[in-house]
């Protein structure tokens, strides 16, 4: 079978059960599964989920009370530098060194108290993420079938489990299996791309930029690691995010009230022009996404950024 039958499959999803057929004889791993996976978050061959990923964080969490000690005295240190003897004295500067040097260990820093419109908003995205994909849910279902009208407005809606679902780059005929890691915030986030920037996701949807591999990343289950990879980078498992990237993201929550949704469409466009620039095929689909992440904790820590519709990324989607 030449490479090129194979990224058909994937891409534009052949349906006939010949190619099927061969398909299922080259033993790749199943894309049911989130394609982002943690070496440490594999056992007996299975990929944790986001909750269980979060259960393991609380379990850790209340073990770190030297950190929590640290980080109040990192707090005592820039309050004596700042207040009582001003950090512009030569004293102030070599109290901030420390703290600076606590705060920022392991890439986290100290989370910032709150704005009340931020703890709204933090308390909602919570409640998204939390929320798993029910293909037995009216809702859920209708939001797959907006997310086909938005993609393909010009074609038949397909039932809910067909093989046509493999054009759009879901593993199967059932895209409700393809949801494990993501959750029911994964489909939102492709909706809200196809509404909001739709020649952006047409593009992306349709392998339009560049010169594409002979075996493509699959578009819908690609989405799903996005916003996966995100809720991670974002540390949004904890009480309050302490992760860098977590801290600015804070700052862009309160602006916008859907910063996560656009945030997820910065990082799908940075992760296909991610591929192309590598001229990466799937099974470089991991390492992919670990740059897309890496570019965009670059981007969140720009200076001047007020905004995620700041970012240099966010400037090319249409």
């Amino acid at each position: 079978m030449s490479s090129r039958t194979l990224r058909r499959r994937l891409h534009h999803g052949d349906v006939d059960g010949k190619r099927q057929e061969h398909f299922d004889t080259l033993g790749l791993d199943s894309l049911s599964e989130p394609l982002l996976t943690d070496d440490d978050c594999v056992e007996n061959k299975k990929i944790c989920t986001l909750e269980d990923l979060w259960d393991d964080e609380r379990k850790r969490a209340q073990f770190h009370w030297t950190f929590i000690f640290s980080n109040l005295i990192a707090q005592w240190a820039q309050w004596l530098a700042n207040v009582v003897l001003g950090s512009g004295s030569i004293l102030g500067r070599l109290l901030l060194l420390p703290s600076t040097a606590l705060n920022m260990q392991n890439n986290r820093i100290l989370p910032p108290s709150l704005s009340p419109l931020q703890e709204e908003r933090l308390r909602s995205l919570r409640q998204r993420l939390e929320v798993p994909f029910d293909g037995s849910k009216v809702e859920h279902q209708d939001a797959l079938k907006q997310l086909w009208k938005l993609a393909y407005p010009d074609r038949v809606l397909p039932s809910l489990k067909s093989d046509l679902w493999k054009e759009m780059g879901w593993q199967g005929s059932d895209p409700s299996t393809d949801f494990r890691g993501g959750g029911f915030i994964s489909l939102e986030n492709l909706i809200f791309f196809a509404m909001n920037y739709p020649e952006s996701f047409q593009r992306l949807l349709h392998k339009q930029d560049g010169t594409r591999a002979e075996w493509e990343y699959p578009f819908a289950v690609a989405g799903i690691n996005i916003s996966f990879m995100l809720a991670q980078m974002l540390d949004l498992q904890a009480g309050l995010p302490s992760s860098s990237s977590g801290v600015y993201f804070l700052k862009f929550l309160e602006v916008d009230e859907m910063a996560f949704d656009i945030l997820f469409c910065v990082a799908f466009q940075i992760m296909d022009a991610q591929w192309l620039a590598r001229r990466a095929t799937y099974m470089e689909f991991n390492d992919v996404l670990k740059s897309t992440r890496a570019q965009i904790e670059g981007e969140l820590a720009l200076e001047d950024i007020s905004s995620l519709k700041d970012l240099p990324s966010c400037s090319i989607l249409r």
